[in-house]
């Protein structure tokens, strides 16, 4: 019996590997130039990601490393299992109002409670299939509440880029008047390194879509506070380690305060993360409707990539549109870019602690607030005199509410609005018009 022994390709390779859901449209035809797509688009994604995942976690009151190891986490879970291929998640605007009240009220404890709490329910949403009428929020709803968060973004950011001592309130309505009341106070040292930061995402984002906008920012402020020895306070130290779980302890009056926070935190998050998944695809040509079964498999990797997020007490990980975008743009296509993102990441922490370490805080909320303006959604803005007034109402209530009310409360204003024009088309005009014409009989 003659054994012939052939050395593998890379394609073939590939094709040998279990069965763990790392498949692509067509794995035959994966080739080096495909393997180079990934490679680049998963960098150009980590680069995007580091800095803005430092400042997710900032905003949230968080560690800024637990930002990051969001999606270093997250992302082997999410590759291997989800439906989109080059979906890829992280710490996200979204999940702000929630997490950031309770690591508040209770530390990095309280983040992992309500972020486990939120996790669990994705899985119940995922296995009772009802995750695909999420997707029947209307988008105009969606448009308000991204408007929202958003705002509340560049609001919660103020004290840190003009150097003041933030107020206890979290509210963000008193923390604007309380910055404004306060503007002669002004640290003009991080008021700068903020404004740098800030341009430099503008002007790089203008010149190139694929540049990593907030790196080339923050690499800016950092350049110019050495050249200058301006001085503002910094990171600070980094663990290069795996972060330790977090301790945390149940009690029944969590009942009431995690349980309702972790309900509101699963659907914002559930929704968000069909509504990016279904942008990057339209992105990428395929226009085709999600499937039924597509949207609660996504809601189910994500879920199980949040449980183990959360022991550690890092943010909840979302589909994240502008590094997703990017990982396409740069050649990405399988889920392997998105398993180098998390690779790059990992590198960055490790490799590159010292030099994180001494990132000025204004330069990250300076990439909180820049993120938050691209939030604003400034051309549904300009669209408003020619909605419908279900339409611009219910986007207006939506993002007034997810600013100085609750995000929860804001996507149930929202939908209230489509909920009385249904009740008043079908059944208070046809009652009015029924009375006026037995008026008119009569």
């Amino acid at each position: 019996m003659h054994l012939s022994i052939r050395p593998l390709s890379f394609p073939t390779f590939l094709q040998t590997m279990p069965n763990f859901g790392f498949q692509t449209r067509n794995l035959k035809k994966y080739s080096w130039s495909a393997f180079g797509g990934d490679l680049s688009g998963g960098f150009i994604a980590s680069l995007i990601a580091f800095p803005y995942g430092l400042a997710m976690a900032v905003a949230m009151g968080l560690p800024p490393v637990l930002g990051v190891y969001t999606s270093i986490l997250t992302a082997p879970i999410t590759a291997l299992l989800g439906r989109n291929a080059v979906l890829i998640g992280g710490a996200s605007s979204v999940t702000i109002p929630f997490i950031a009240v309770a690591v508040r009220s209770q530390g990095i404890g309280g983040a992992a409670k309500v972020s486990l709490v939120a996790a669990v329910l994705m899985l119940v949403i995922s296995t009772l299939r009802l995750g695909r009428f999420i997707m029947k929020i209307p988008t105009p709803v969606m448009a308000g509440f991204s408007c929202g968060i958003g705002g509340m973004m560049v609001v919660s950011q103020l004290h840190t880029v003009l150097g003041l001592i933030p107020p206890k309130t979290p509210a963000p309505g008193e923390q604007l008047i309380d910055a404004v009341s306060r503007l002669g106070s002004t640290n003009l040292i991080t008021l700068a390194i903020a404004a740098v930061v800030a341009i430099g995402a503008t002007v790089s984002a203008r010149i190139n879509k694929k540049l990593p906008a907030p790196l080339i920012g923050i690499a800016a402020a950092f350049l110019l506070s050495k050249i200058t020895g301006w001085h503002s306070k910094e990171v600070g130290w980094l663990p290069a380690a795996l972060p330790p779980f977090a301790g945390f302890s149940w009690a029944p009056s969590d009942v009431l305060n995690v349980v309702p926070a972790g309900f509101g935190l699963a659907i914002v998050t559930s929704v968000n993360l069909l509504v990016t998944s279904r942008v990057v695809e339209h992105f990428r040509g395929m226009h085709k409707a999600m499937k039924k079964t597509d949207a609660d498999q996504e809601l189910g990797a994500y879920g199980i990539a949040n449980l183990v997020s959360s022991i550690f007490g890092a943010p909840m990980s979302v589909g994240i549109p502008a590094r997703s975008l990017a990982n396409v743009q740069c050649g990405g296509s399988t889920r392997l870019s998105n398993l180098v993102h998390a690779g790059f990441l990992l590198l960055f922490v490790v490799e590159g602690a010292n030099i994180i370490s001494h990132i000025p805080l204004a330069a990250l909320a300076a990439v909180t607030a820049w993120m938050g303006a691209r939030l604003m959604e400034w051309s549904t803005w300009r669209r408003l005199p020619k909605m419908r007034l279900t339409d611009s109402s219910a986007f207006l209530l939506t993002a007034l509410s997810a600013i100085f009310l609750n995000a929860v409360f804001a996507v149930m204003i929202g939908c209230a609005c489509y909920g009385v024009h249904y009740i008043w088309v079908n059944y208070l005009s046809r009652r009015i018009a029924d009375d006026v014409a037995d008026v008119r009989i009569a």
